[in-house]
């Protein structure tokens, strides 16, 4: 019994000292802790974020914790916005349209091109097929003006321009782009209310300004939350020449790159829309690299005299052009970027040590 009684005081006394220890700081926490105590006022597109309101604020500070929690793709956001964002922001300015509206590229696909969804939608503003072919672009077997940052850009300013007539609101015009009118419209009559953040929506569009709104914050301020990026670290745009040619019929891209001087994978690169190894007949504005251009024309020319069509040689079946490469096939976007709900418990060390969390950046 004694040596019982010994035992047990040993145990509390050494349970004692480690709760009198001090706890260690854990850096990493207080960070992201410091840095979602948010203060207002805050707006999309000119239109008030109700953070004073408590559920409001709890979800936008979720979103902050997610993106923040994940350092690695915010760096890749800022990276990539570099090459990608002067376009957006120069379309959206020439046709009167809230600058905020290019953070939605941002959170529908990290500013990827060949990103894609379950859903099937694809490029920078992951249009699925009926609603890109509704606002003008090219999606076929061989050509998916989806990829394009030029193409899509217009197309998902047509259909903002589009939301924000039948909404009033560049809030709800968000909300209608991310789960479609259709529904957003059937959910305002139903709940009678059209104020965004009283509707009971999908989960995913629920999420979803407060996402838009988190990659504001901390891209248009990196150096607030921690991100010191050099001008050097950031993506520079694409330079190129853009040219006219016409395909009497399907042309491989090696011709064209040869003609341009360059190679097969650098046309592929600056003309992401082209989905397989070769342009359909027709005529076609492509991109080749800086100073190229010069003699483009009758180089072109040139190899288009000496072409022998690849259907008449048998080296590969028409049939067989108009499918995708294996790597065609469009990018998976993690689930926490495509604004799943159960993503909510992300933790930093999970994000340290599984670099599965970080493939699909």
């Amino acid at each position: 019994m004694k040596n019982i009684i010994i035992v047990l005081c040993g145990i509390l006394l050494t349970t004692s000292a480690a709760f009198a220890e001090p706890v260690k700081d854990n850096a990493f926490a207080s960070y992201l802790l410091s840095n979602t105590r948010i203060t207002g006022p805050l707006d999309f597109c000119g239109e008030k974020v109700p953070i004073d309101d408590p559920e409001i604020r709890e979800n936008l500070e979720k979103e902050m914790l997610l993106f923040l929690g994940d350092p690695a793709q915010v760096i890749l956001w800022l990276k990539r916005a570099s090459r990608y964002m002067p376009y957006i922001e120069r379309m959206l300015k020439q046709n009167n349209m809230p600058d905020d509206l290019k953070y939605v590229a941002v959170i529908e696909s990290s500013l990827l091109p060949h990103a894609g969804s379950v859903k099937h939608a694809i490029g920078f503003w992951q249009f699925i097929q009926e609603t890109g072919q509704r606002y003008g672009m090219n999606i076929s077997s061989e050509i998916d003006e989806r990829r394009s940052i030029f193409t899509s850009t217009i197309a998902a300013i047509r259909y903002f321009k589009k939301l924000y007539d039948d909404f009033g609101s560049w809030t709800l015009a968000a909300a209608g782009y991310n789960m479609g009118e259709a529904g957003l419209k059937n959910n305002i009559a139903f709940q009678e209310t059209n104020d965004y953040y009283r509707l009971y929506l999908p989960l995913e569009t629920q999420r979803y300004i407060f996402r838009i709104v988190a990659a504001k914050l901390i891209l248009s301020d990196p150096k607030k939350y921690g991100f010191h990026l050099e001008r050097d670290d950031l993506y520079a745009p694409a330079d190129f020449d853009r040219v006219q040619i016409e395909c009497p019929e399907d042309m491989p891209v090696t011709v064209i790159a040869k003609a341009a001087n360059t190679y097969f994978k650098t046309i592929k690169d600056l003309n992401p829309e082209i989905r397989g190894k070769a342009m359909p007949g027709g005529s076609h504005s492509i991109l080749i690299p800086k100073g190229s251009g010069d003699g483009f024309a009758s180089r072109y020319a040139n190899l288009l005299s000496q072409f022998t069509p690849v259907a008449s040689q048998q080296e590969i079946r028409p049939a067989q052009l108009a499918q995708p490469e294996p790597d065609d096939q469009p990018i998976k976007i993690k689930k926490e970027n495509r604004a799943k709900a159960k993503k909510a418990a992300l933790m930093p060390d999970i994000l340290r040590k599984n670099p599965k969390s970080r493939q699909n950046h």
